[in-house]
């Protein structure tokens, strides 16, 4: 794969990336109204489509950072974004060019104040695995073997910028609207500078391997301190393929229900009993060991659970509360799902809405047991996503609502649900982490 030799550091030079950008995706929208009159309209909608996630993410892929994170997120979101930006959008998880063996010496001197040979016995310049803030590199030091993660230069500083820049955006996109919106922005800004923070990731991480180590089938890195620094984080070198990588290619329905389990009650003991998730599942961060274990990696991006959000939004997922009109109401306004401000008409609209998409999303919560692997439930998700996504009455209304921590949990839920599906995990018992 083709190297990086700089990476846009100044706001400026970000900023003018993106308006190049915008005007290459204008070029793209005039290739599709001529297209459209010589061709069918689904046809040239797929071109042009394609055309905008193919340079929406060649730009995004050299500014790297949180412009690229924000694309790492959007590619979980199936059933909202158009197959061509999901699919190019996905690269970020775990495919992107690297930064070039002589950036990679010169950034780590920078963050370490050392060569990385002063450290380790051998250090490999060649990324092994690059990603949105990072990427990693194989050390050997006495023997054993470590991954070595280091944060682009830049990245840090250029988060509240990169944000200005891509907030326009996302304000269309979802619908944003009203006085309060800033406080959404906040959420994701506050949560990308924890993820610059190597040092606290450090902490996480550990913090996570103990609290979960006793969770069948998974297994964890060792952290390193003494070879970490806010910057850069050293861990134990970890064999196997990427999730995605073995979905491809499994097809033995006993690990894969194995291995659904794990992953299951891993993300429910921390959201259960931890208070506390690992808001960042993609397959990228997640390996598969020849032993057929699950790998849990990548600790930056952890999400507390307050107890008055936790309490009422896991008892608006209760069938007993979806089912009963007042209760589902109180919960909607106590989530800030339903505003005091609202019209007679949002309220009647939301409303429908989420009773429509909970009483299919919390299906999983009503069972002992549940079939991820099932098509016909996903495709029912899918088919609402895309429903409310191009409802015109929804964008008429003011989109600014639910607490800002619904980003995160509902993110990781979105996220888990994806990967459950991708292994095909059937027969998962929902409420295993209670007996660990």
């Amino acid at each position: 794969m083709k190297t990086i030799d700089s990476i846009p550091i100044t706001k400026i030079s970000r900023a003018s990336k993106l308006v190049s950008t915008g005007a290459k995706v204008g070029v793209n929208y005039l290739k599709y109204y001529g297209d459209k009159m010589v061709n069918s309209k689904e046809d040239a909608k797929e071109r042009l489509n394609q055309n905008n996630a193919d340079d929406i993410y060649d730009s995004l892929k050299k500014l790297k950072g949180s412009a690229l994170k924000v694309a790492q997120m959007l590619s979980m979101e199936k059933s909202i974004l158009p197959q061509a930006y999901v699919e190019k959008f996905s690269l970020s998880q775990f495919s992107v060019p690297p930064l070039s063996p002589p950036l990679v010496i010169k950034t780590f001197k920078k963050y370490f104040g050392k060569h990385p040979e002063e450290l380790f016995d051998t250090f490999n310049a060649t990324s092994v695995n690059a990603a949105s803030i990072g990427q990693v590199h194989i050390a050997d030091k006495n023997g054993k073997k470590f991954a070595v993660k280091i944060q682009y230069p830049g990245v840090a500083e250029s988060i509240v910028s990169d944000l200005a820049l891509v907030k326009p955006i996302a304000i269309k996109m979802f619908n944003i609207k009203g006085k309060d919106s800033d406080k959404y922005f906040k959420e994701v800004e506050n949560k990308l500078i924890e993820e610059t923070n190597y040092l606290l990731e450090l902490n996480q991480s550990k913090e996570v391997v103990e609290a979960c180590k006793h969770i069948p089938n998974l297994k964890f890195p060792q952290y390193y301190e003494s070879l970490s620094s806010e910057r850069i984080i050293t861990m134990d070198y970890m064999e196997g393929k990427h999730l995605s990588e073995f979905v491809t290619q499994n097809n033995n329905q006993e690990l894969s229900n194995k291995l659904g389990q794990a992953l299951w009650d891993f993300y429910m003991y921390q959201i259960h009993i931890l208070k506390k998730v690992h808001a960042d599942p993609h397959p990228g961060n997640f390996l598969i060991s020849e032993e057929g274990n699950l790998i849990a990696l990548d600790f930056g991006c952890m999400k507390a659970i307050p107890d008055e959000f936790y309490k009422p939004y896991f008892e608006l997922a209760q069938k007993e509360c979806i089912d009963n009109p007042k209760a589902f109401t109180e919960k909607m306004y106590e989530l800030e799902i339903l505003r005091h401000d609202d019209s007679k008409e949002e309220i009647d609209f939301f409303t429908s809405m989420f009773h429509e998409l909970l009483s299919l999303f919390t299906q999983p919560f009503h069972n002992e047991t549940f079939d991820f692997s099932d098509p016909e439930f996903f495709n029912k998700v899918g088919e609402m996503g895309q429903k409310y996504s191009k409802s015109t009455e929804l964008r008429n209304m003011n989109g600014n609502r639910g607490s800002t921590h619904f980003i995160y949990i509902n993110r990781t839920f979105f996220g888990l649900y994806n990967l459950m599906f991708d292994l095909k995990a059937e027969n998962i018992k929902i409420n295993n982490f209670i007996n660990l």
